[in-house]
């Protein structure tokens, strides 16, 4: 894909690259982008799951972990404050797996919609589980990027309709989006997020499913 220089007030030819492969149990999603002009570039993917199957009406059943020990508190529009927040002694603390529906009715009703900080390494590196306990199905995701926002659907409204005619209510399925911490284009203590002429974005993200015996 290419966006011409100026496309939407961004400076830069910008040529984009993405590869699905789909190895066995694994599908990896690479991202690759050059421009022309120095550039903000952030590149993830917006994939819906729910491990219970299509049409169930919520995740409260799903047990997530997020190996963070950051992450980034949110305004009411839910851009990033700028604050780099300990998970240590809050709701966002999902190091140890936690049941969505306990967590979500009795601490942040809402849900999450925020970033998670991981590793700055660029390094191929887990980041995120998440286990349906009904089926055994499991989700793990690993990712070289440096943050990953975790969305449990918090405006779907039911007024979607599907494959069947299945209707997707308020959370009704969880999004994992590896990428760079969001607005970081206006915050200078988070993660570069300016891709330069002669240098190349190349992130890669993994989604490995299974089913564990029970």
């Amino acid at each position: 894909m290419t966006s011409v220089d100026g496309d939407e007030g961004y400076p830069g030819e910008l040529r984009v690259w993405v590869t699905y492969e789909l190895n066995g149990e694994e599908l990896s999603i690479n991202y690759r982008a050059k421009t022309s002009k120095t550039t903000p570039v952030n590149l993830t993917n917006h994939s819906y799951f729910n491990l219970a199957g299509h049409g169930i009406p919520t995740i409260y059943d799903h047990e997530v972990s997020i190996e963070a020990e950051n992450y980034l508190p949110v305004d009411k529009t839910s851009i990033p404050t700028g604050e780099i927040a300990s998970v240590v002694n809050t709701y966002f603390d999902l190091r140890n797996p936690v049941v969505l529906g306990n967590h979500i009715e009795n601490k942040l009703t809402e849900g999450f919609d925020h970033n998670f900080c991981l590793s700055l390494s660029k390094q191929r590196s887990p980041c995120a589980r998440v286990y349906h306990r009904p089926s055994g199905r499991l989700l793990e995701v690993e990712t070289t990027q440096p943050g990953i926002q975790f969305y449990t659907a918090n405006f779907l409204d039911g007024s979607l309709k599907g494959k069947g005619g299945a209707i997707y209510p308020k959370h009704s399925a969880f999004c994992l989006e590896t990428q760079n911490w969001p607005d970081a284009v206006n915050k200078m203590e988070f993660p570069d997020v300016l891709l330069r002429p002669n240098e190349e974005y190349n992130h890669t993200t993994w989604f490995k499913f299974s089913v564990v015996k029970q």
